[in-house]
């Protein structure tokens, strides 16, 4: 015996997974001043050099690349 297109028990499941499945936020496109994590691969003497002079080598190659970008 088929079910009846508007059956309560489909009806609740339709409520039911309606009332539990979350939207997804909409993710900003671009936040100024934002830092993205990557994975960079490097040769090992040019991590060591921006490495040397010990904590804030990431925002040393940061700079770097921005002054090699022309930014």
């Amino acid at each position: 015996m088929a079910r009846r297109p508007n059956d309560t028990r489909d009806a609740a499941e339709a409520a039911f997974k309606k009332a539990t499945t979350k939207t997804p936020e909409p993710m900003p496109s671009s936040i100024p001043g934002a830092k993205e994590m990557v994975a960079l691969r490097l040769d090992r003497d040019v991590l060591d050099f921006f490495q040397k002079d010990g904590p804030g080598w990431q925002d040393r190659i940061n700079a770097a690349l921005r002054n090699a970008a022309g930014l």
